[in-house]
């Protein structure tokens, strides 16, 4: 009598399945479609390794070769990368394999990438660190000195290339383009992974359909608008109707300091108008408009930059612009600084004019709705967002952006040392610059030409120019390096003789105070001869310029010091110049700017 035999179970066959499984799972090596041959008479199948790939899109698998699940994912994802990165492109007609150093720069490459893209786990005997460099730059380097030992047995095949080009048989259109389904899938994958990261979905499994329209709009700057995607990637959005409603918010605003988008919830828009006012609002911030206002008027300011932003996007055509929003062609070209200049004339039409927040209001502001977090350096995060992002935008060759645009970005990208520019507001609010005086006891150069028409002169009265001075007390004590001083003396000699201001009062002091005088500021950096070198007692030095009949009593000070000074009182203006990472014995009242 017969018995029914258990079937033998097939190891190597369930291995490879699980494997397949585990790289399956993941969503950018999935897009990539190919097929598996597990035939006994693969001709390309490898005698060693587990998988190699041809450009068919084929992976051929030794069908007897035993090896654990994990083992089977990572050489599985190695043979796939392949594919992704263009390694095995299909192509019509007779193919050349290519060289050892080929051969060996491809698979450095797709192992580095596996380094952080971890899949399965990685065999025993590979390196754990590569070189930098792409796939050509590796190839040309090694074809000059030789394949480093280390490199040479880097795939999946063994001792043999684990990918072999062959002639596409396609009946009809193009070969296919794995390398763009790869890159695709794997920007959407990372877009998913920033969105999850950011609070807009719960898990990589959401799906688009399932957010809100501004989500998918936020979503689609990452995943496809490389000028503003780093941007993007850091911008929280704030949808909450209450939020709106407490602060008139009927669209949308921005906090740049904050890194946040203030949405209403209740604004119906179709996706495109969503993507446009997005753009609008990281703009804005980006561009920093909140900080370029000065003195000027905050609303009227805020409608200079609305005419230009949506000047722009409507110029690269990023979405589709909301009724009711600003736009006049006949102020394209134009800085927000010029338009500004062109509509303070009327005020009264201004104040009727809407920015997305809403009517007669701003969509700008100066102070977070929600409680702070941990913040990054803002300046340096919207200048690199928008550099890189305008630098990939033009490598991608992805459209023509406005000229305006562009050159704000690019002076964004060189701005001035942050201790350089907040010295120079410093000057800007506490010295005044002389105001000439016209009379006609003084006749215009002028005069000569027109002797029937009297022209008045200009001159600086005597008491404008005492009045527009400055004082400095220098530390010159032991401790103090000279380059701090040449930077701090060349900043101060050159915004002093950028506002006009004809001389300065310097006082030097280490042990006791020295008295310079007045000293004209074009010779501050250059032939001023710095006095001792003893302790460091700054306050005599102050006092000084606190008895002195001669220097104004609204002048404002500045002090210069390493910071192993005394405790010091100032009863005016003043600020204090000292090293990057220097600190100051006593909490000062007035500004500190640390030179770097």
């Amino acid at each position: 009598m017969s018995r029914n035999r258990p079937k033998k179970r097939d190891l190597a066959a369930e291995a490879f399945g699980e494997g397949m499984r585990l790289v399956k799972a993941n969503p950018a090596l999935a897009a990539v479609e190919f097929d598996v041959c597990r035939q006994e008479n693969c001709v390309l199948a490898p005698r060693e390794g587990l998988v190699r790939v041809c450009s068919s899109a084929t992976l051929h698998i030794h069908p007897d070769r035993l090896a654990d699940p994990a083992a089977w994912a990572w050489a599985l994802a190695h043979a796939i990368l392949h594919l992704g990165f263009g390694h095995v492109p299909a192509a019509k007609g007779e193919r050349v394999q290519p060289d050892a150093c080929d051969l060996a720069a491809r698979c450095v490459v797709v192992n580095r990438f596996l380094l952080g893209f971890t899949i399965g786990r990685t065999p025993e005997g590979l390196p754990a660190s590569y070189p930098d460099g792409d796939e050509e730059q590796l190839a040309a380097r090694w074809r000059r000195d030789g394949i480093p030992a280390v490199y040479e047995r880097c795939g999946t095949a063994g001792d043999e290339p684990d990918l072999r080009l062959v002639e596409w048989h396609g009946w009809y259109g193009q070969p296919p383009d794995h390398q763009l389904a790869f890159a695709t899938a794997l920007t959407r994958t990372v877009s998913a992974a920033m969105d999850m990261a950011g609070g807009r979905r719960d898990s990589l499994a959401d799906e688009p359909a399932r957010q809100r329209p501004w989500q998918r709009a936020l979503s689609w700057f990452i995943a496809s608008y490389p000028l503003l995607a780093g941007i993007a990637a850091g911008i929280k959005l704030v949808a909450d109707a209450e939020l709106a409603r407490a602060h008139g918010i009927s669209v949308a605003a921005v906090n740049a300091e904050a890194g946040e988008i203030y949405i209403n919830p209740l604004s119906v828009f179709e996706d495109e108008e969503w993507r446009f006012v997005l753009a609008h609002e990281m703009l804005h911030a980006a561009l920093r408009h909140s900080d370029r206002c000065g003195t000027r008027d905050p609303y009227l300011f805020n409608i200079a930059c609305d005419y230009v932003i949506n000047g722009w996007l409507k110029e690269m055509d990023v979405g589709t612009m909301p009724e009711g929003l600003l736009y006049d062609a006949q102020l394209a070209g134009l800085s927000a600084e010029e338009v500004y200049d062109r509509l303070a004339g009327d005020l009264r039409r201004m104040r009727r004019l809407s920015t997305p927040r809403g009517k007669g209001v701003g969509d700008i502001l100066g102070a977070p709705l929600c409680p702070p977090g941990d913040y990054v350096d803002l300046d340096e995060f919207y200048r690199r967002g928008l550099y890189q992002g305008l630098d990939l935008h033009q490598r991608q060759e992805r459209g023509f952006l406005p000229g305006g645009l562009v050159e704000e970005i690019r002076a964004l990208s060189h701005p001035p040392l942050p201790w350089d520019a907040q010295l120079a507001r410093w000057f800007d609010e506490f010295v005044p610059r002389p105001e000439p005086v016209r009379t006609y006891a003084r006749p215009a150069r002028r005069q000569a030409s027109t002797p029937d028409i009297p022209r008045a002169g200009r001159y600086f009265p005597p008491e404008e120019i005492a009045r527009c001075t400055f004082g400095v007390v220098l530390d010159t004590s032991g401790s103090m390096n000279r380059v701090l001083l040449g930077k701090a003396l060349g900043a101060i000699a050159s915004y002093a003789e950028a506002r006009d201001v004809p001389a300065a009062r310097v006082v030097f002091c280490d042990a006791a105070p020295h008295d310079a005088g007045y000293v004209p500021v074009t010779e501050i950096a250059g032939r001023v001869r710095v006095h001792g070198r003893g302790g460091t007692v700054l306050q005599p030095g102050i006092d000084l310029l606190h008895r002195a009949d001669d220097f104004p009593p609204g002048a404002p000070i500045l002090v210069i010091t390493d910071g192993w000074c005394d405790v010091l009182r100032v009863r005016r203006e003043h600020a204090y110049l000292i090293p990057q990472g220097a600190r100051l014995p006593f909490s000062a009242r007035g500004p500190v700017f640390r030179v770097s």
